[in-house]
């Protein structure tokens, strides 16, 4: 069996999607479902069990497994809401619920592979694995980094596998419950489709109108970064995952206008609330993942978004095609 925590949300059920596509189906999901939305993220998957978080968490408390020999746990629930600042909240769910689980599976010897997050490196400029490159500029962004320094500590040389992804922009298909969390790709693709334009920020941090960049990621390249770890359990770390190189944000929102052969795009004031707490700019240093053996390419955001959209596209013309 493979735990996927976190199943049920954006990332996580990719993750079993990519499972499922290779042939594995004896996956055990983790996750609240206090948002019932996130039901359609796994209706048209595969899995063996599902389990509330807490329920697994009381069950990996008491020494209970709940499936014989796990293969891998792999931890993608958290708090990810980067604008909320209850920190007690946020360290309950990122930090000490990770810490129980970490403990359960190296007592076990089971391997680990968990997100961690590009937003500990707060505005940079530096994206690498080092310590000096890491000042989080939010709550969200302390409570990932202060796990990975736990494992720093603690477990840099335990003998089964411990594995911290930081994710940089991961956009892509499950991600529609997310909300205001969801990626600038949803957002631009729902404002292109009802009001025929994107809004993106004026400039900020001496970028210009909409000319803000960050490294982003296709979630099937994330999934995979996933599962490569997963089939090798010889590799320990903690890793970038990102492209290795920084767009802005009008490539992403041309990128959508282009799909859908119509809109246009407009400046918006930036929100007073997120100055000096914004992300003008990243690009991860992935020489750690390539030199730890990961070779495949990943996508640009022309193609990312155009696989992205097709994707959406087919999604809801099955949903009209169904319609009586």
């Amino acid at each position: 069996m493979i735990v996927v925590t976190g199943g049920a949300g954006f990332i996580g059920s990719n993750i079993v999607k990519t499972l499922n596509d290779r042939g594995e189906n004896d996956v055990i999901v983790v996750d609240d479902l206090s948002d019932g939305q996130k039901f359609s993220n796994l209706a048209d998957l595969t899995i063996a069990d599902y389990l509330d978080k807490d329920d697994f968490l009381d069950m990996a408390s008491h020494g209970h497994d709940p499936a014989g020999r796990l293969r891998a746990v792999i931890h993608q629930g958290a708090c990810t809401d980067t604008t909320e600042w209850n920190g007690r909240h946020m360290m309950r769910e990122n930090f000490d619920y990770s810490k129980k689980l970490l403990h359960y599976c190296v007592e076990r010897h089971i391997p680990f592979i968990y997100a961690s997050s590009a937003s500990v490196y707060g505005s940079g400029p530096g994206f690498s694995e080092d310590p000096v490159h890491e000042r989080p500029l939010n709550v969200y962004g302390y409570s990932k980094l202060l796990f990975d320094q736990y494992i720093r500590r603690h477990f840099h040389e335990a003998d089964s596998q411990i594995v911290g992804l930081r994710y940089f922009n991961v956009y892509g298909p499950r991600e529609a419950h997310k909300g205001g969390m969801a990626s600038v790709a949803w957002h631009f693709n729902c404002q292109v489709s009802e009001q025929g334009e994107a809004r993106l920020f004026v400039g900020s941090d001496g970028y210009e109108a909409g000319e803000q960049r960050r490294d982003f990621i296709y979630v099937a390249d994330v999934a995979a970064v996933n599962l490569w770890f997963m089939d090798h359990p010889g590799q320990s770390g903690i890793f970038n995952v990102g492209t290795g190189a920084s767009q802005s944000f009008n490539d992403v929102a041309r990128a959508v206008i282009k799909w859908h052969g119509r809109g246009e795009i407009r400046y918006i004031a930036f929100p007073g609330d997120l100055v000096g707490r914004y992300q003008s700019y990243t690009q991860a240093d992935v020489s750690a993942l390539r030199n730890a053996g990961y070779r495949e390419p990943f996508s640009t955001v022309e193609r990312g978004i155009r696989t992205y959209l097709d994707e959406i596209g087919q999604a809801e013309a099955k949903v009209t095609t169904a319609r009586p």
